[in-house]
């Protein structure tokens, strides 16, 4: 099984629904994915579930059937993560939904961060709650495990990206984006290095990750573009985009051959804004490449929805290569009936 975390601390590029669409991509084509909503914010719960389950999910207690239920035994200091919940959208597709509570675990695993120095058994539990979660969350018989957390660089972002295998970027051409970018990845490398440290410590019956934190690679989200900007503008941060990510998340020294981004093999997809399809997908509750005519995707939104799937479908397999995962070259029965529905 492989974890594959998407983040940038910089926010707005369409992180969510990146982890949306891929995840129900990868199981319309055979493999099993688990998408697990490790951002306070609960966009992509949200995404994938209607109001009413919501508000199941969110009721007035302690909110057993999210992630924030999963922790609340080692938040209240009573015991060790109880198993999760996993929300199925398919047979090939699971979701641990997010929760608001979640921020709540922010304080404790700042305070196990520099503890498990002293090799705090309890603080190592904390650290790695959400491998252990993800572990348990996959027993179903999932290969693929999405990992959506907030824009920041917070505790919470560095025990879930701990958890990683792999880590993408999405990022918009523009100068924020950049310079997320660079705050990024020396941070990637610092906490990959010390939970390498920390791992020597670490007790020798407790599941630890590897906290290997690989980049995979960067995907351009082009909707960050306004149509009031300049093409010259836009260029200029699109040209500019492989040579940061060389510095600042591979640490490599800059040489004068670094490819365009329409040629960098670093660059997963450069994925263009359906701004049309978003708000159709939204209110049926599926991914832009499964809307129908019945849906409102009609006239050019058909050629659209075609284009979508293609785009979405050369990304999941790029992704799938660089984890070592085969991806069929059919869609299933099940995803099909699904998106005709």
């Amino acid at each position: 099984m492989k974890t594959i975390a998407f983040f940038n601390n910089k926010g707005g590029v369409g992180k969510t629904s990146l982890v949306y669409h891929l995840a129900w991509m990868f199981a319309d084509h055979g493999i099993p994915t688990l998408a697990v909503d490790l951002d306070p914010q609960a966009n992509l719960t949200a995404m994938f579930l209607d109001e009413e389950r919501l508000e199941e999910l969110w009721p007035d207690d302690e909110h057993p059937q999210t992630v924030y239920g999963a922790l609340r035994p080692i938040l209240r200091g009573i015991g060790d993560i109880a198993k999760p919940h996993v929300e199925r959208i398919t047979p090939s597709l699971g979701v641990v939904p997010g929760d608001l509570g979640l921020s709540r675990f922010e304080d404790k695993l700042s305070d196990a961060w520099p503890r498990c120095h002293n090799r705090d058994e309890s603080a190592f539990r904390i650290m790695t709650a959400f491998h252990r979660l993800i572990e348990s969350a996959t027993e179903w018989g999932a290969e693929m495990a999405l990992i959506d957390v907030g824009p920041n660089l917070g505790a919470i972002n560095r025990s879930a990206l701990i958890a990683s295998d792999q880590v993408c970027l999405p990022l918009a051409p523009d100068l924020f984006s950049l310079q997320g970018l660079k705050n990024l990845g020396p941070t990637l490398r610092e906490w990959r290095d010390i939970w390498g440290e920390l791992l020597t410590k670490a007790p020798s019956d407790l599941p630890m990750p590897k906290g290997a934190m690989q980049p995979a690679g960067y995907i351009v989200m082009q909707h960050g573009i306004r149509d009031s900007r300049p093409v010259k503008a836009y260029q200029r941060w699109m040209e500019r985009i492989p040579s940061i990510y060389r510095a600042a998340v591979l640490d490599e020294k800059p040489t004068s051959r670094i490819p365009p981004v329409d040629q960098d093999p670093y660059s997963l997809a450069l994925l263009k804004h359906y701004r049309s399809l978003m708000p159709l997908a939204m209110e049926v509750r599926k991914p832009m490449f499964f809307l129908k005519p019945a849906d409102g995707a009609i006239g050019a939104h058909v050629d659209a929805v075609k284009s979508c799937y293609r785009d979405f479908q050369h990304l999941a397999r790029r992704i799938a290569q660089s984890a070592g995962i085969a991806m069929n070259g059919y869609r299933s029965n099940t995803q099909l009936e699904n998106s005709n529905s």
